[in-house]
């Protein structure tokens, strides 16, 4: 199945149930006829079956639109994060080569100092007045690229990550049965769509006939409205958007929000609890997957087990093992014991492997199956439990310690918002176990220190091998555009501290 054919068959299913909501809603029909006539705008400017076609563009109907637009024509969209800076930008462009780029006014200040060997027009030079709105021409095929996102570039250049019809299909037709939605479900689209969780909450929402409820940038009181307002029933964000979201007036059970879904980090249990006893939902589930193979396990019990990552997913295989560079997929490591978290490529939902570097693929991918760098154990119920990744594990005295769990018990703590561990250099250790933590609204840097005194000894039930030997009170972690913890950055040295704790003395 391809995703022009299947936007064409839900508005002939459903041609007068609302599509999009928000404040220009469209029903089904309206908006295939509009991407019709988008994809014939973009014939018109020169883009052809297999092309390229970039899109730096604020979220919203707007980006939604021109995606679909160029499934229809058999083109490739590359949707590319708004925070790119010139460079970042420039690189992106020259490593994709698409045919058009395509920006909006909140992204065509940055663009507007490069010299591009691309056509570049603003989105509203795709005018849509007078076109037919018949199909552009025949779908393209279930192997043909659909989309090609580009990875954070967290530990060096993007990769780009193209991703066949179906892949992406199969992908949201997983997303469906896995988060539990149903048809007609009405979604909020916040998550960004230059990352595989915005494109599944849309695709996901255009196979069942549901309703997509743009935001084009987060803002937690605009969530909140729109969210009541539009009736939206699932919720499948970041963790940190849930948080900003709780602490925001109007986010509880009287929403209708029944379904709850995450990814792309870790839920901590006290952030799970505050979600069950806030909302009431009848589901909340962890999705862990990639850009690369969008599911890799699913934990359906987000209540009962939190931060769970559970098991394979319905068109996924997965396998621990050992922890170490070079490990065969046979190497599989025994239950409880740490291993390195592989998927096969088998998976209808895959990537065939990276744009233009073999490099990469050559580290990934060994013997049909994707390393994803991931650590994890798997639990009496052979559930998975992910522990970090094996770059940011720290070694400590010889001693491997992974920070998710010490993160998981210093949030708990009273005066914590928020907090990151990360291994500074240290010259007895090596590497020294350093907190960094946020404090709650209201609360100065010095108090929180001074609870943290306290909790750690006792509270925290971390062992002393676990607790940090530095605590430093910083105005926020730095995260990327989907929330992802950016240790590197904090290991760097790139902090402002208002404040620091030594602890340098609590080694069993």
């Amino acid at each position: 199945m391809d995703l022009a054919t299947a936007m064409s068959w839900t508005a002939e299913r459903h041609p007068d149930r609302r599509a999009v909501g928000g404040a220009h809603p469209m029903t089904y029909r309206q908006w295939d006829a509009h991407t019709n006539q988008l994809a014939a705008a973009l014939a018109d400017h020169g883009v052809r079956r297999g092309d390229r076609v970039a899109l730096c563009l604020a979220g919203g109907e707007p980006l939604a639109s021109l995606h679909l637009a160029t499934q229809k024509l058999g083109a490739v969209s590359v949707p590319l994060s708004t925070r790119l800076n010139p460079d970042e930008l420039a690189y992106c462009l020259g490593d994709a080569e698409p045919t058009l780029f395509v920006t909006d006014s909140s992204t065509a200040p940055t663009a507007s100092g490069l010299r591009l060997d691309v056509a570049h027009r603003d989105i509203g030079e795709l005018t849509t007045s007078g076109r037919p709105d018949g199909p552009p021409g025949p779908p393209p095929g279930e192997h043909d690229t659909s989309v090609m996102l580009y990875t954070s570039g967290t530990t060096g250049r993007p990769k780009g990550v193209p991703r066949s019809h179906r892949a992406e299909h199969s992908a949201a037709v997983a997303h469906l049965v896995q988060a539990r939605l149903g048809q007609a479900e009405v979604v909020l689209g916040v998550m960004p769509m230059f990352h595989t969780m915005g494109l599944r909450s849309l695709l996901a929402s255009v196979v069942c006939g549901g309703t997509w409820v743009p935001q084009a940038k987060f803002d937690a009181a605009e969530s909140v409205r729109l969210i009541r307002e539009e009736g939206v029933t699932a919720l499948y964000l970041v963790p940190a958007i849930f948080w900003s979201l709780l602490r925001e007036p109007g986010f509880d059970a009287g929403t209708g929000v029944t379904r709850l879904a995450y990814a792309g980090a870790a839920m901590t249990p006290a952030l799970a609890e505050q979600l069950v006893e806030t909302l009431r939902p009848e589901t909340l589930v962890n999705h862990y997957g990639s850009t690369e193979i969008y599911t890799f396990t699913i934990g359906p019990e987000g209540a009962r087990k939190p931060g769970c990552a559970g098991r394979a997913g319905i068109f996924s295989r997965v396998r621990l093992v050992e922890p170490h560079v070079g490990a065969p997929p046979d190497a599989v490591v025994g239950r409880g014991e740490q291993g390195q978290v592989i998927v096969s490529m088998d998976s209808p939902e895959a990537f065939a492997g990276y744009w233009k570097r073999p490099d990469a693929d050559s580290k990934s991918i060994r013997d049909g199956w994707y390393y994803t760098g991931d650590l994890a154990t798997a639990d009496e119920d052979d559930d998975l439990w992910v522990s970090g990744r094996v770059d940011d594990m720290i070694n400590s005295g010889g001693e491997n310690i992974y920070p998710d769990e010490i993160e998981a018990s210093l949030v708990r703590c009273p005066g914590v918002a928020d907090v990151c561990v990360v291994g500074m250099p240290h010259e007895r250790w090596g590497s020294a176990v350093t907190a960094f933590v946020v404090p709650a609204t209201g609360v100065a840097p010095e108090v929180v220190l001074a609870e943290l005194q306290r909790y750690l000894p006792g509270p925290s039930g971390l062992s002393s091998l676990k607790r940090p030997k530095q605590v430093v009170v910083v105005s926020a972690i730095p995260r990327s555009a989907v929330g992802k913890t950016l240790r590197r950055t904090l290991s760097a040295g790139d902090f402002q501290p208002l404040a620091v704790l030594e602890l340098g003395g609590n080694r069993a």
